[in-house]
């Protein structure tokens, strides 16, 4: 990614702050150039030295997390409203899904992230956590896996007790982190969890080499799923910063690699007693410096402001030194063409989504309180598609991308983005109101995008 940035010659550097208000953003039409899908149901055999339980997965992601062993028993829901999304599990094999960071490599070519498996800590310890190398066909819309990548920890790196402690691999699953983002510098591939939340490095083996706490402050940062943090014996406050699921979704290097801008996916709990961390009539987003050569973090941090009340963030990606593209989203599902209106019927969105959006934020042009300026924004929900490269997501030549979690954003190129959602095999149904999501890439000519300030 580093070495097409450098090409766009886009660069300024960081530091200098304005005390003028952020502005409102601009709205830019986005054109489709590319489509392209890989199908929900799409496995790779766990490694060979990873034990025969892994050979299935999903066997927790039942009812209260009970164990269920019999295969394509337990039938797959949308989280956002229950509809039924055609797809069981336990799964055979390891599930290529939940796409939740993105490193562009070629025009043509991704590294893309995988989650935590399918949700929780409680019901992932059989979902292996890993990464892999995507080859993307523009042309006839298809994704080939080229190279899988699973994150183990041999050399009892991480601190805490992990699924696979007493193994020889200590391979990672889906109880132990929730990985999020990714960005490669040198031989290391930095990673950005949502549990603890943590920052880890790993070679390109996926053996962890190194792992950080999370400080906001001078001070650590946790969440009800760091390693930490317990149950109470008896009623009463359980004291943390980060709520569950709001750790680090978003990460983004600096295009020399000095530094990654970690990004939490919700605000802080701050004060006493503990709020949710607003400026002004926002809620914001921490965005926090960690020096890569020094292995610490700096203490800087900057505020994301969030649009509206209760929207997450899917992804952040530098485009030069202080310009980025960030992910801005609603909870929701689903084109909004196909709302449902009045009665709720199976074949319409309950919960049609409102708000997809790709914004490009300037962190030199933050405000006296730290707030980023958001210069301009993609809406995902309306992007032109005169030549009908969506095919049957394209009506009347626009395509929608509608999905409850987009998490992967990157630059390809001067003129265009590509974009990818997270499909939470199987409980994700977006496209069609009853179906499970695919992996869906899609290639945006955003214009004089970039160029904006």
């Amino acid at each position: 990614m580093r070495t097409l940035l450098a090409r766009l010659g886009l660069g300024i550097f960081l530091g200098m702050v304005s005390t003028r208000s952020v502005s409102a953003a601009e709205a830019v039409k986005a054109t489709l150039a590319g489509y392209a899908v890989l199908p929900a149901m799409s496995f790779v055999p766990p490694p060979s030295d990873a034990g025969s339980g892994f050979v299935v997965s999903g066997r927790f992601a039942a009812i209260n997390n009970q164990r269920v062993e019999e295969i394509a028993s337990v039938e797959g829901k949308s989280f956002v409203d229950g509809r039924t999304t055609g797809i069981s599990l336990p799964f055979v094999g390891q599930p290529i899904q939940g796409f939740s960071g993105i490193e562009t490599l070629a025009r043509d070519r991704f590294r893309v992230l995988i989650d935590n498996g399918f949700g929780s800590k409680a019901n992932s310890p059989d979902a292996l956590l890993s990464f892999h190398e995507v080859a993307v066909d523009w042309e006839n819309g298809q994704v080939r896996l080229t190279k899988s990548v699973f994150l183990q920890d041999p050399n009892k790196v991480i601190p805490f007790r992990i699924a696979n402690e007493f193994t020889t691999r200590r391979y990672l699953t889906g109880a132990d982190l929730d990985p999020e983002s990714i960005q490669t510098i040198g031989d290391l591939h930095w990673i950005g969890d949502e549990f603890g939340p943590y920052l880890i490095a790993t070679d390109g083996n996926g053996k962890v080499v190194a792992f950080f706490e999370t400080e906001v402050d001078g001070k650590v940062v946790r969440s009800p799923d760091h390693h930490t943090v317990t149950t109470p014996a008896t009623p009463g406050a359980v004291n943390f910063e980060a709520r569950r699921s709001r750790g680090f979704e978003g990460m983004a290097a600096s295009p020399d690699g000095r530094f990654l801008y970690a990004m939490l996916e919700g605000p802080l709990y701050l004060g006493e007693p503990p709020a949710l961390e607003t400026v002004g009539d926002k809620e914001v987003l921490r965005i926090l410096e960690f020096n890569v050569e020094e292995r610490k973090w700096t203490g800087k941090s900057w505020k994301y402001p969030l649009e509206v009340a209760g929207n997450n963030i899917g992804d952040f990606n530098m485009i030069d030194a202080t310009r980025a593209l960030v992910i801005e989203r609603d909870s929701n599902e689903g084109d909004p063409r196909l709302a449902c209106k009045g009665e709720q019927k199976t074949d319409c969105f309950p919960k049609a989504a409102e708000f997809k959006r790709v914004y490009l934020i300037d962190l030199a042009q933050a405000d006296s309180a730290g707030l980023v300026k958001k210069v301009a924004y993609i809406d995902l929900l309306d992007i032109a598609d005169p030549k009908g490269i969506g095919k049957t997501a394209t009506v009347d030549g626009r395509f929608t991308f509608p999905f409850v979690t987009i998490e992967n954003v990157d630059v390809v190129d001067d003129q265009h983005i590509v974009v990818a959602n997270d499909n939470n095999l199987p409980f994700s149904a977006g496209r069609l109101p009853n179906a499970a999501d695919a992996n869906e890439f899609i290639l945006l000519n955003v214009g004089n995008f970039f160029t904006l300030r």
